[in-house]
């Protein structure tokens, strides 16, 4: 696996893991059982039919959960504490065998990316949910399913686009997140308080 790639891969499980932790790990374990794409040897453990049976099942209840507005939101906080982890030990495990000091870079760069998606996730989905229509939710829930495997199709396959539309949605996070978390204070003063709403 060429720098590039290397670095599309680390990149992309951190990015992805933010998003669809449990469609990630179902994916890739799909993709090398099938012989679709050769996972490096440290990831190849994804495609053992027990991990493959876990991942699917909690990315079959992941899907359903992030359908029901509230539920996504509770169901987002729980996992901050899941997928930012995950990334981080994701993009470390893919390139371990190669060396201990590159796996640690990697994975605080995976962990990094993937705190980033998540928290832009989680914020949005937090504002969208004070809409009082399901539809918009539903809109985003299956916009963030087909977001996470195409842009973790993308890293593998196409890892220079990828890591082109990597750059761009960064800096479109950095203009966001401050959005992002004002709009989300307002949301849980006005839980809180009612009156300053």
């Amino acid at each position: 696996m060429d720098a590039l790639s290397t670095i599309a891969l680390i990149a992309g499980l951190g990015w992805a893991s933010g998003v669809r932790l449990y469609a990630v790990l179902f994916f890739l374990g799909v993709l090398h059982h099938v012989e679709i794409y050769a996972l490096p040897a440290n990831l190849q453990v994804l495609a053992h039919p027990v991990v493959m049976g876990v991942s699917g099942l909690l990315f079959f209840l992941e899907f359903f959960a992030d359908k029901i507005p509230g539920m996504d939101t509770l169901w987002d906080a729980v996992h901050t504490f899941i997928r930012i982890p995950a990334g981080a030990v994701l993009a470390a495990a893919a390139v371990a065998s190669a060396d201990p000091g590159l796996a640690i870079a990697a994975g605080l760069l995976g962990g990094v990316i993937a705190a980033g998606t998540h928290l832009a996730k989680a914020g949005g989905r937090v504002l969208i949910n004070t809409s009082p229509e399901p539809f918009s939710n539903w809109i985003a829930s299956f916009g963030e399913d087909t977001l996470a495997l195409a842009g973790l199709w993308a890293a593998l396959k196409y890892p220079l686009v990828f890591l082109a539309l990597l750059v761009l949605f960064i800096l479109f996070v950095l203009w966001l997140l401050p959005r992002l978390w004002r709009g989300v204070t307002r949301v849980f003063t006005a839980i809180r308080r009612p009156d300053a709403a």
